[in-house]
C-alpha cells in the first residue's frame, strides 16, 4: 500500500497536512506580495493532539523564512480567567522593545486607553470602557503591522483565551480587510459556551479559510512509524500503532518515542506492548510515569502546574517549598521525561519563564492529578508568591479564585483590589468574578454591603439584571454611608432604566429621598427623580410633577451641582412642553458656569451620567440655539473619544452630532454621523434608547434627503417599528414614522402612526411642534379627507409655535398652514414662513419653504434661491422638486 509522506523538512507531526500547509502558502504570498493587501484570517480546527501546533509551527518557519515578522501567543486552560492574557503575549513583545516615549508617540491618542490593558502604561483614574480598550487594541496592530509588515499572528488554544482577547479577536476580524496582516488561529472544537463561544463562532465566520484537522490513516500512520522508527517496521506493527492511537499525530509521535526509548524492535512480536506504552504516556499512564520519578519531581510538576505561566525554578521551588538545588534536579529530571521542556526561542514571551509543559494535554492531566484539598491549598501559596514577586492583586487574583471560603477579611481586600485593577483596565467580567468570590467569603459585616456596591457598580453596563438584585440587596443591609448609599440608589436606578424598568426607576429614588432631610444628598434624589420621569415616555410620573419641578428650580441659583441639575431639568421640561424659548435658554444657561459645564458634571464624570447632559444640549437644539447645542454634542464626542468610550455614549454622542447637523440642514454630514452611530449602537445592542435615537434621527435624515427608499430600508434592517422605548427618543420616533409610512404610500398606517403621536404627546403634555412634529404631517395628510381637522390642527400648531416663539417653529407652523390654503393666502403664508426661517438656524427648513413659496408665488427667482439652498443642504428631493418646477415654467 502507497505511503503518504509529509511535504520536505516539514516535522513527523505535518504528516498528511498538505492542504492546509498549501493554504498557509497561498495567505503568505498574498501577504508579502503587497503593502496594500488585504488581511486573511486561517482557523485550525481540531480535537487535541491532531497537528495544530505542529502547523502553527511550521507556519512560522516559512513565514521567517520569508522575511515575515511572526507574533504568537497561546490559551491556557488554567489562565482563562485572566484578561487580556493572550493578546498582551501577542503584543507585548513588540510594545516593549520600543522605549515608553516611543511607544507613547506611535500608539498617540491609543496609548492611554489599550497600554493598561497590554501592561505598558499605568492605568488612568477613571474605569476604563471596555468597548474602547478593545477598539484601542484593534488599532494597535493596526499601527503595528504598518511599521512591521509582513506581519503574521499565531494564536494557539484560542478556545482557552481569555474573554477579553476572545473580544478583541472577534473585533480584529471583522476588520481585517483594512489591514495587511496574516492571522493563523488554533482552537479545539466545543470546549466553550456563552460569549467565548459567539466570539469564536464570529472568528471562523470571518476566516478565509477553516480547515476540520482530521487523524493520521493508517497508511500515514504506518508512513510515519517506519521515518521514525527504520523500514524494518512491519506491517502488524505499523497497523497496531494505528489501532492504539486512533491516527492522533501527537499520540502518535509521543508513543514512538518511548519505543525508541524501549529500544524493542518494531514487530509484529512486540506490537503487543504498544497499548502499555500507550497509557503511560497520557492520562493517568502519565501520573503514573511522573511518579517513578519521584515525591520532588512530582511535588515540581504539581506547582509548575498551578503557576500554569511564568514558570521559573525558583517560582517553582518556593512554592514546592524545596531548596533551589533539588528544583534544578527535578527540572532536568521531567525535561529529560519529557514534561517539562523550554520555551521555544522563536515564540518566547517576556513572561513565559524558564519551563513549560511540552503539550498542554500533559499540563491538563498534572494539574487534574493534584489532590482537590493540596491543589487549593497550593493556590492560596500561590497567590502570596506571585504576590510577593511583585506582579500585584490581579495577577494573584486567579489563584485566590480558587481558594475554599474561610471567613478571610484579607483575601476579601486582596480580590477587591484585584476588581478595581481589572475595571481600570477594562475588564469588568473579570472584576465582576473577583467580588463575586469576595461574597462568598463572606466579607465582615461592616464591609459585606460595600462589596455588593461595587460589584453592582462592575456589572451596571454588562448585566443591568443582575446589578440589581446586587444593589438591593446592598441597600437592604447597613454598611454604606450616607453618599455611598444615595450613590448605590442613583446606580440602582440607571440599572433599572437600562432593563427597561424605568417606572421602579422613580420610585425608587422617590421612596429614598423621602428617608433624607433637606440638604445636598436630598436634592440630589429629587433630580435624578425629575431626570428619570422627565425621559420616560409613558405617563408622567406624578400628578403636577412640572409645577413641582418649576418650583424646585426657581429657588435654585446654580451654587452646586444638584441645582444646576436641577435648573437643566426644568429647562428641558419648559423646552418639551413648549414653553417660552427664551425661558428655556436663561435656564440652562443658569445651569452652567462662565458658559461651560461645571466641574464634575463633565461629559465623562460618573455623579450624573450622560442623559442629564443630553437634555441641556436637546433643550438648546430645539430651541434654536444650535451653535450652544453643536458646542455641547462635540464635546461630548471629543470627551468620549479621548477617554477611549466606544461603547453607548460613543454612539449617543454620534447621533446628537448627527441632529446637531440635521437641524443646521447639513444633511450630508448629518447621514455620515448617524450611520457610525447606528454601526456602534448595533454593536451595544438593538431596541435599546440609543439604537432607537441612531435609527429614528437617520430615518429623518434620509426622509428629509428625499432618499425615501434608503428610510424604508433602514427602518426595516434596524426595526424601526413598535413597540417604542419606555424612554423619549429625539425627535419623537412616532411622528417620524408616521412621516415614513406616508412617504412611502401607505397613507391610512402613517395617519393612524401620527394620531397615536398625538395621543402620546397629549399625556406627556409635550407640544413643542419641532421635538414632536406629528401635526404638522397629520394636517398635511388629513387636507384632502378632512379639510376641518386639518385647519383646526394647523392652527393648534401655530398657537404653540407661537407662545413657543423660535424663529423655526413659527415658520415651520406657516408652511403647514400655507399648505393646507390657496390662492393669494397661501402666497402670503409661504411668503412668511420664508421671512421666518430665513431668521433660523434650519437651513434646510428655509430651503422647503423657499422652494414652496416659489411655487405657490410663481417666482422663478425664489425658486433658485430655494433650488440653491436645497444643493448646499444636499436635499437632493427638494433639489428635484425645484428643477421640475423650473422645468415646467411655473413662472
Amino acid at each position: 500500500m502507497t505511503e503518504v509522506r509529509p511535504t520536505q523538512a516539514a516535522s513527523a507531526s505535518l504528516w498528511e497536512r498538505d492542504e492546509e500547509l498549501a493554504a498557509i502558502e497561498r495567505a503568505l504570498d498574498t501577504l508579502c506580495a503587497d503593502r496594500s493587501s488585504s488581511g486573511s484570517l486561517l482557523v485550525l480546527r481540531g480535537e487535541a493532539g491532531l497537528g495544530k501546533t505542529a502547523l502553527l509551527g511550521e507556519t512560522r518557519r516559512i513565514a521567517e523564512a520569508r522575511r515575515c515578522v511572526v507574533w504568537s501567543a497561546r490559551g491556557s486552560e488554567t489562565l482563562s480567567s485572566v484578561p487580556f492574557n493572550v493578546v498582551r503575549q501577542l503584543l507585548q513583545p513588540a510594545l516593549l522593545s520600543l522605549m515608553p516615549e516611543e511607544a507613547r508617540e506611535y500608539l498617540g491618542d491609543w496609548y492611554d486607553i489599550a497600554g493598561p490593558a497590554l501592561g505598558i502604561a499605568d492605568p488612568g483614574e477613571r474605569q476604563a470602557d471596555p468597548q474602547g480598550v478593545c477598539d484601542g487594541l484593534v488599532a494597535v496592530v493596526r499601527r503595528l503591522a504598518r511599521r512591521d509588515w509582513p506581519l503574521v499572528l499565531l494564536i494557539d488554544d484560542a478556545h482557552w483565551a481569555d474573554q477579553e482577547t476572545l473580544r478583541w479577536l472577534a473585533a480584529f476580524a471583522e476588520r481585517l480587510g483594512e489591514q495587511s496582516v496574516m492571522v493563523v488561529v488554533a482552537r479545539r472544537p466545543g470546549e466553550v459556551s456563552g460569549d467565548s463561544a459567539r466570539h469564536l463562532d464570529t472568528i471562523a465566520a470571518a476566516g478565509s479559510s477553516v480547515a476540520n484537522l482530521s487523524a493520521l490513516t493508517p497508511e500515514a500512520t504506518a508512513g510515519l512509524t517506519r521515518a521514525t522508527l527504520g523500514a524494518h517496521a512491519d506491517a502488524p506493527f505499523c497497523r497496531e500503532v494505528w489501532a492504539v492511537t486512533g491516527g492522533n499525530p501527537y499520540e502518535t509521535v509521543e508513543l514512538l518515542a518511548k519505543v525508541q526509548d524501549s529500544e524493542f524492535e518494531p514487530t509484529e512480536s512486540a506490537a503487543g506492548e504498544l497499548r502499555a506504552l500507550n497509557r503511560s504516556a497520557r492520562g493517568g499512564g502519565l501520573v503514573a510515569r511522573l511518579e517513578t520519578l519521584g515525591i520532588d519531581a512530582t511535588r515540581f510538576a504539581w506547582a509548575a502546574a498551578i503557576l500554569g505561566t511564568g514558570i521559573t525554578v525558583d517560582l517553582v521551588a518556593e512554592l514546592a517549598t524545596m531548596s533551589i538545588d533539588d528544583a534544578v534536579r527535578c527540572a532536568e529530571l521531567l525535561r529529560t521525561a519529557r514534561i517539562l521542556t523550554e520555551p521555544d526561542p522563536a515564540g518566547v514571551q517576556p513572561d513565559d519563564g524558564e519551563l513549560q509543559f511540552v503539550h498542554p494535554l500533559i499540563a491538563t492531566a498534572v494539574y487534574n492529578a493534584i489532590p482537590d484539598a493540596l491543589r487549593t491549598a497550593m493556590h492560596g501559596i500561590a497567590a502570596r508568591v506571585v504576590t510577593d514577586s511583585g506582579r500585584g492583586a490581579a495577577v494573584a487574583a486567579r489563584h485566590l479564585l480558587e481558594v475554599h471560603p474561610d471567613n478571610d477579611e484579607e483575601l476579601v481586600e486582596q480580590l477587591r483590589e484585584a476588581a478595581r485593577e481589572h475595571l481600570a483596565v477594562g475588564a469588568p467580567d473579570a472584576a465582576r468574578r473577583c467580588l463575586e468570590r469576595a461574597l462568598l467569603e463572606p466579607p465582615l459585616p461592616e464591609s459585606h454591603a460595600r462589596v455588593l456596591h461595587e460589584l453592582g457598580c462592575a456589572t451596571l453596563l454588562t448585566a443591568p439584571a443582575t446589578t440589581i438584585d446586587h444593589l438591593q440587596t446592598a441597600l437592604a443591609m447597613p454598611g454604606l454611608d450616607r453618599d455611598e448609599r444615595v450613590d448605590a440608589v442613583y446606580r440602582l436606578s440607571q440599572a433599572l432604566l437600562h432593563n427597561d424598568q424605568l417606572e421602579e426607576a422613580v420610585r425608587t429614588v422617590e421612596a429614598e429621598a423621602a428617608k433624607h432631610r433637606s440638604g445636598p444628598a436630598k436634592l440630589r434624589l429629587q433630580a435624578v427623580q425629575f431626570m428619570w420621569e422627565g425621559i420616560y415616555a409613558g405617563e408622567a410620573g406624578s400628578p403636577g410633577r412640572s409645577a413641582r419641578l418649576a418650583d424646585l428650580a426657581r429657588t435654585c441659583t446654580g451654587r452646586d451641582n444638584s441645582e444646576r441639575a436641577l435648573l437643566i431639568l426644568r429647562g428641558f421640561d419648559a423646552m418639551a412642553r413648549g414653553e417660552n424659548a427664551e425661558e428655556v435658554v436663561g435656564l440652562c444657561d443658569r445651569a452652567l458656569v462662565n458658559g461651560r459645564l461645571a466641574p464634575g458634571l463633565g461629559w465623562t464624570d460618573p455623579e450624573w451620567g450622560i442623559e442629564l447632559l443630553m437634555m441641556l444640549a436637546n433643550s438648546y437644539a430645539f430651541s434654536d440655539r444650535l451653535d450652544r447645542a453643536e458646542a455641547l454634542y462635540n464635546e461630548a464626542l471629543r470627551a468620549y473619544e479621548s477617554a477611549g468610550w466606544s461603547g453607548g455614549h460613543l454612539a449617543l454622542a454620534h447621533a446628537y452630532v448627527g441632529v446637531g447637523h440635521r437641524r443646521r440642514g447639513r444633511l450630508r454630514e448629518a447621514e455620515a454621523s448617524l450611520r457610525k452611530s447606528l454601526a456602534l449602537a448595533e454593536r451595544v445592542g438593538r431596541r435599546l434608547p440609543l439604537h432607537w435615537s441612531a435609527t429614528c434621527n437617520l430615518v429623518d435624515t434620509l426622509l428629509a434627503r428625499g432618499h425615501v427608499d434608503q428610510a424604508w430600508e433602514i427602518a426595516e434592517q434596524y426595526g424601526f417599528t413598535p413597540p417604542y422605548p419606555s424612554t423619549i427618543v429625539l425627535p419623537d420616533p412616532r411622528s417620524v414614522r408616521g412621516r415614513l409610512l406616508l412617504a412611502v404610500g401607505r397613507t391610512q398606517e402613517g395617519i393612524n402612526e401620527l394620531e397615536e403621536a398625538e395621543k402620546a404627546a397629549a399625556v406627556r403634555g409635550h407640544h413643542n411642534p419641532i421635538m414632536v412634529p406629528w401635526a404638522v404631517d397629520l394636517a398635511r395628510a388629513l387636507a384632502s379627507e378632512d379639510p376641518a381637522r386639518a385647519a383646526r390642527l394647523a392652527t393648534d400648531v401655530r398657537r404653540h409655535a407661537e407662545r413657543f416663539g423660535t424663529d423655526t417653529a413659527i415658520g415651520e407652523a406657516l408652511r403647514c398652514a400655507a399648505a393646507l390654503e390657496t390662492g393669494q393666502r397661501a402666497v402670503r403664508l409661504a411668503e412668511q414662513a420664508v421671512t421666518y426661517l430665513e431668521s433660523s438656524p434650519c437651513q434646510y427648513e428655509h430651503a422647503a419653504a423657499r422652494v414652496e413659496y416659489g411655487i405657490a408665488a410663481r417666482s422663478s427667482a425664489e425658486l433658485q434661491r430655494g433650488l440653491t439652498l436645497a444643493r448646499s443642504c444636499g436635499a437632493d428631493g427638494l433639489v428635484l422638486q425645484a428643477e421640475a418646477a423650473l422645468a415646467a415654467g411655473v413662472v
